[in-house]
């Protein structure tokens, strides 16, 4: 049988940067699918009483900074911890990611390279021309995608997942859904990957 997870994240979460090629690693060892959700992460806050980062407790923002080394180190990934370009508005690349999908494109690979651009290379993913770089490094029609990513049906697909994100009660990026199972945070791909080799009935809310 078929399984697909649904992957919802934003290009402007370090967690998901952290969490994303392991993840696609633990989907080709189980022969699972991918089904990449992009989500407007201030808005899943709003709706879920989360705050943003800046207005959260200093003791808050310094452990997120711990966090980050520690993961950076387990996971073997580069990190910058302080990007030049962070917050930048993640839309445009959200958007774009949703329309190399619909185009039958390698989202995975576009997703990582978003992930790069921020986590690594300081480069703002909201500016059309560093998009066009990495689109054309994958060898894909920059205009055309960024044309489509514009579009009132990839804007359409993004408030799509943004409203289903809300109604199953996700409250972060990333998070990972299996069997209607919502998996929050890269730190738990241990815990989907035993979901999926297990069989087990999903855990639902009480």
């Amino acid at each position: 049988m078929s399984v697909t997870i649904d992957y919802f994240y934003t290009h402007i979460s370090p967690w998901a940067y952290l969490g994303h090629a392991a993840f696609v690693d633990l989907a080709k060892r189980h022969g699972v699918s991918i089904r990449p959700r992009p989500v407007d992460l201030p808005g899943l806050f709003e709706s879920t009483g989360g705050l943003p980062l800046a207005k959260r407790h200093p003791a808050r923002q310094a452990y997120r900074f711990v966090e980050m080394q520690r993961w950076s180190a387990f996971r073997g990934l580069p990190l910058t911890l302080k990007p030049k370009h962070f917050p930048t508005p993640p839309r445009l690349a959200d958007c774009l990611a949703i329309a190399v999908a619909r185009a039958g494109g390698p989202v995975l690979d576009l997703t990582a390279r978003l992930f790069e651009a921020v986590w690594v290379k300081d480069q703002d993913i909201a500016d059309p021309a560093v998009l066009t770089g990495i689109l054309q490094e994958l060898g894909l029609d920059a205009a055309a995608l960024l044309e489509s990513a514009a579009s009132e049906a990839v804007q359409a697909d993004y408030a799509a997942n943004q409203a289903d994100a809300i109604a199953q009660g996700l409250i972060g990026s990333p998070t990972y859904i299996f069997n209607g199972e919502p998996f929050w945070g890269q730190d738990r791909l241990d815990l989907l990957e035993a979901a999926l080799v297990s069989g087990r009935a999903p855990y639902r809310p009480v």
